[in-house]
C-alpha cells in the first residue's frame, strides 16, 4: 500500500515537473511572434484584407494561458480610402488553464485599447465591411422572421439532450470585457453624413448566466454637418439565461448632453430611465417605468409586445407631462417660425393609448392640449404601404388665426387698404361668401391625392380661421381610389349657417372639383369686417353656389368654370355709394346743372338685393339683378370675366313717383338713369351712360307729345274711335 502511494505521489511529482518545465522553457523556447506571417497569410486568405501586427505578441501560459499583442491594423475594403478599417493599440485575454480538464472555459478579463473602426458607405451604397459578411450556415443568413423559430428549436434540444444538462454556454465564465477609449467613424458619402464616435469606454462585470452583470457604457458622438457634440453616459444591470433566450436589463440610466454653438445655454440635457425584459422563446418585450427627460418636457411610457419575431404586437399608453414646446425647441437651436401670436405653443400635452401590428396602428383615448385648445378623439392606420387612415376627432376652441405667419404692420396696412378699395369688391365679397367660409385648394398634389384612403370626422365647438368666427362645425372627410370628398357644415355662422360639399377627382390626368355651398340668413356686415376689417355692405344674405371646374392651376380652374349663383340680401345699406346723388347727377349734366360733391358718408338703403349668375368657362352673366329701396327701383345686368377679371356691367336705376299699391303698379318718376361699370377686380370704374338717358328723355316726350294727342282725340271723336287710333300705338 505504502509502495502504491509513493508511485502515485512520483507519478504526480512529475506531472506538476513537467508542467513547471512547461510553463518556464515554452516561453524561453517558443516565440509567438515567430508565426505573424503564418497569422497575416491566413487572414488575408480568409478576407481578402491586409493584417498588420506592429507590436509583440506576447505568451503566458499557466495558471493563464493568454496572449497579449500590440498594436493591431486591418486595411480597408478595395474602392475605399486608404484610411484602415480597423485597428488596435493593444488587447490581451487569458484563459485558465486547470478547468479546462472539466470542460469550463473561464476567461480572464477581455482587454481591448484603442480600438478604431472606420465605417464607410459609397456614392455607390456599398458597405466597407460587406465583404466580411458570412456568406452561407450563419444566423445572419436566416431570415427575420424565421430567427425565433431555429431559437426555439435549438434550446428545446438543449434542454432534451440530457435530464438537466446544460447548455454549452453554461461552461463558459468571463471575467469582463474592458474596451477603452474606443474611437468609430462614419463616413456616408451617398447621404453626404459625416459622424464620429470618440473616447467610447465599455466596462462590464464579471459575465455571470442568471445573476446581474452590471454595464457601463460612455462616449462623445459628433455630427460636423449640425456643429453639435453628444455626450452620452448609459449604465444598467443585465441578467442573461444560459440559453441566451432572455435578457432583463434592470434600471436603464442614460444620460445625455448635447453642446453646439447654436443651442441658447449651449447645451440640452436628456435623460432616460427604463426597465426592459427580452423573450426570445415566449417572444415578449415589456417596457416599463420608461422615463424621458428632455429640457422641460417629460414623457413616461409602458409597452408591452408579444410575437415579436414571427408577428409583432404593441401595445401600450404614453403620456406627455403639459410642457413650453417654444422653450424646447428653442433651446435644440430648433425654433418656431416666427407667427401671429408669439404666446402661442407654451402649455403643450397629451396622453393616449395604442395597439400596433405589422401593418396597423391604434389611437384610443387620446387627449391633446395646445395652449386653450383641447382635442379628444381616436384614430387609426392600417396597410403602410397604401395607408387606410380612419379618424373620429373633437375639438373645443380654436383659434387658427394665431398659429398663421406673422406679417409685417406695413403689410397689413396695405392689404387692408386693398381689400377697401371699393364697392365693388364688397359685393364680390358678397356673392362669394360660401367661397371664403371653406378653404379649397388650387393647385393638387396629385400623386398624394390618388395615394389617400381615409375617413374621419372632426367636430369643432368654436374656430376662428382666416378672420372668420364659426362655432357648431362639423367636418366630414371621405378619400379614396382618388376621388376626395368633404361634407361641412356650421350650425352658426355670423348669426346663419353654413352648410357645403366638396369633391376633387383626380383620377385622370387633369384634376376635376365640384363646390355646392350654401348660406342660410347670415349677418353681411359682421362678415365683412372680420375678412376685410371693413363693412361697406350690410343685410342678410341667403346664397348658394354650385360650381365645377377642372385644372391644376388657378387660371385652369377660373377659365374652366361652370356652374350657378343665387343670392338674395335683405335690409341692408351700401356705404360709400349713393344711387340717389348719382341719379340727381345724372339730371344735372342733361339740364345743365351743377354736380354735387362726393361725401364718404353717402349710403343706399335698401330692402332687397338679389340676382342669379351663370358662369360659363370663366364668364360669370348676370341678367337679373334687382334692387328694391324705398324710392329706387334697380335692374342690373353684365359680365365678369373670373380669368381677366374684366368687368362689364350695366345698372339702370329709376326714382319711383308712387311705391305700388295691392290695387296699382308702381308709377315711375323722371328719366331712368344708367350707370356703366368697367374695369378690373382692383381698379373698377363706374360712369353715367348719357346717351341712353337723351334716348330716354326723348322717349319721355314722345310719349308725353302721344298723350297730349290722345286726349285731344278722346275729345273731338269719342272714346271709341280714341281706342282704335291708340291701339296703333
Amino acid at each position: 500500500m505504502i509502495k502504491s502511494f509513493k508511485f502515485l505521489v512520483s507519478i504526480f511529482a512529475s506531472v506538476v515537473l513537467l508542467v513547471l518545465i512547461a510553463v518556464i522553457a515554452i516561453p524561453l523556447l517558443i516565440d509567438p511572434n515567430d508565426f505573424k506571417p503564418q497569422i497575416e497569410a491566413a487572414v488575408k486568405q480568409s478576407t481578402g484584407r491586409d493584417l498588420g501586427i506592429e507590436g509583440d505578441l506576447e505568451l503566458s501560459i499557466f495558471p493563464w494561458v493568454g496572449i497579449s499583442t500590440g498594436k493591431l491594423v486591418l486595411s480597408n475594403a478595395k474602392g475605399f480610402t486608404d484610411k484602415p478599417f480597423a485597428e488596435i493599440t493593444a488587447s490581451h485575454v487569458k484563459v485558465k488553464v486547470i478547468p479546462l480538464f472539466s470542460k469550463e472555459v473561464k476567461v480572464s478579463r477581455i482587454v481591448l485599447k484603442g480600438l478604431v473602426l472606420n465605417l464607410a458607405k459609397n456614392a455607390a451604397g456599398l458597405n466597407n465591411w460587406d465583404d466580411l459578411r458570412p456568406t452561407a450556415n450563419t444566423a445572419e443568413s436566416i431570415p427575420l422572421a424565421n430567427q425565433g423559430q431555429h431559437v426555439n428549436k435549438a434550446v428545446k434540444i438543449m434542454k432534451e439532450s440530457g435530464s438537466g444538462a446544460a447548455t454549452p454556454l453554461a461552461a463558459l465564465a468571463i471575467g469582463g470585457i474592458s474596451i477603452e477609449q474606443a474611437k468609430i467613424s462614419w463616413d456616408d458619402q451617398q447621404q453626404g453624413k459625416y459622424i464620429e464616435i470618440n473616447d467610447l469606454d465599455f466596462i462590464t462585470d464579471k459575465l455571470v448566466f442568471g445573476k446581474p452583470i452590471a454595464l457601463d457604457l460612455s462616449f462623445s458622438m459628433v455630427n460636423k454637418a449640425l456643429a453639435l457634440t453628444e455626450v452620452i453616459n448609459l449604465s444598467t444591470d443585465l441578467i442573461i439565461t444560459e440559453a441566451m433566450d432572455s435578457f432583463k436589463f434592470i434600471k436603464i440610466d442614460i444620460e445625455s448632453e448635447t453642446t453646439g454653438k447654436d443651442i441658447p445655454g449651449g447645451k440640452v440635457l436628456a435623460t432616460l430611465f427604463a426597465n426592459v425584459a427580452i423573450d426570445r422563446v415566449q417572444q415578449t418585450l415589456d417596457i416599463s417605468d420608461l422615463e424621458l427627460k428632455v429640457d422641460n418636457l417629460t414623457l413616461t411610457a409602458s409597452i408591452k409586445g408579444r410575437q415579436i419575431i414571427d408577428a409583432p404586437e404593441f401595445n401600450g399608453a404614453i403620456q406627455v407631462a403639459e410642457f413650453n414646446l417654444a422653450t424646447l425647441l428653442a433651446n435644440m437651436a430648433m425654433p418656431l417660425p416666427e407667427m401671429q401670436d408669439s404666446s402661442v405653443m407654451r402649455k403643450v400635452s397629451t396622453h393616449f393609448s395604442f395597439q400596433a401590428s405589422k401593418d396597423t396602428v391604434k389611437i384610443n383615448d387620446w387627449f391633446v392640449q395646445l395652449d386653450e385648445t383641447h382635442l379628444q378623439g381616436h384614430g387609426s392606420i392600417s396597410h403602410f404601404e397604401k395607408p387606410d387612415i380612419n379618424f373620429d376627432l373633437t375639438v373645443d376652441t380654436i383659434d387658427l388665426d394665431r398659429y398663421m405667419a406673422a406679417t409685417s404692420s406695413a403689410n397689413n396696412a396695405g392689404q387692408a387698404d386693398t381689400k377697401a378699395a371699393s364697392q365693388h369688391q364688397d359685393m364680390k365679397a358678397v356673392s362669394t361668401a360660401a367661397i371664403a367660409a371653406v378653404a379649397v385648394t388650387t393647385l393638387f398634389p396629385v400623386e398624394t391625392l390618388r395615394a389617400i384612403n381615409a375617413q374621419g370626422k372632426i367636430s369643432i365647438e368654436k374656430l376662428k380661421v382666416n378672420q372668420l368666427n364659426m362655432s357648431g362645425l362639423h367636418f366630414k372627410l371621405n378619400a379614396k381610389n382618388g376621388t376626395i370628398s368633404t361634407q361641412q357644415t356650421v350650425k352658426h355662422f355670423y348669426q346663419g349657417s353654413y352648410s357645403g360639399a366638396t369633391s376633387i377627382d383626380v383620377h385622370g390626368k387633369t384634376p376635376k372639383i365640384t363646390l355646392n355651398h350654401q348660406l342660410r340668413k347670415v349677418q353681411i356686415a359682421p362678415l365683412l369686417k372680420d375678412t376685410l376689417d371693413e363693412a361697406k355692405v350690410t343685410g342678410v344674405v341667403n346664397a348658394a353656389i354650385n360650381l365645377k371646374g377642372r385644372g391644376n392651376t388657378e387660371t385652369a380652374l377660373k377659365s374652366s368654370l361652370n356652374g350657378h349663383i343665387d343670392f338674395n340680401v335683405k335690409d341692408g345699406v351700401v356705404k360709400g355709394f349713393n344711387l340717389q346723388k348719382i341719379i340727381d347727377q345724372g339730371k344735372a349734366l342733361i339740364v345743365g346743372g351743377v354736380l354735387s360733391t362726393t361725401n364718404k358718408n353717402d349710403q343706399t338703403v335698401f330692402s332687397v338685393l338679389k340676382g342669379s349668375a351663370q358662369i360659363t368657362n370663366g364668364l360669370v352673366s348676370n341678367e337679373d339683378l334687382y334692387v328694391e329701396a324705398s324710392k329706387l327701383r334697380v335692374k342690373g345686368a353684365g359680365t365678369v370675366n373670373l380669368v381677366s377679371e374684366e368687368i362689364d356691367y350695366s345698372i339702370n336705376a329709376r326714382l319711383l313717383k308712387k311705391p305700388a299699391t295691392e290695387t296699382e303698379d308702381e308709377k315711375i318718376k323722371g328719366i331712368p338713369i344708367t350707370i356703366n361699370v368697367g374695369g378690373t377686380f382692383s381698379n373698377p370704374a363706374y360712369s353715367v351712360d348719357m346717351i341712353a338717358m337723351l334716348t330716354a328723355k326723348n322717349k319721355e316726350k314722345i310719349n308725353k307729345k302721344k298723350d297730349e294727342w290722345l286726349k285731344k282725340l278722346d275729345k273731338k271723336l269719342g272714346p271709341d274711335v280714341r281706342d282704335l287710333i291708340k291701339g296703333f300705338f
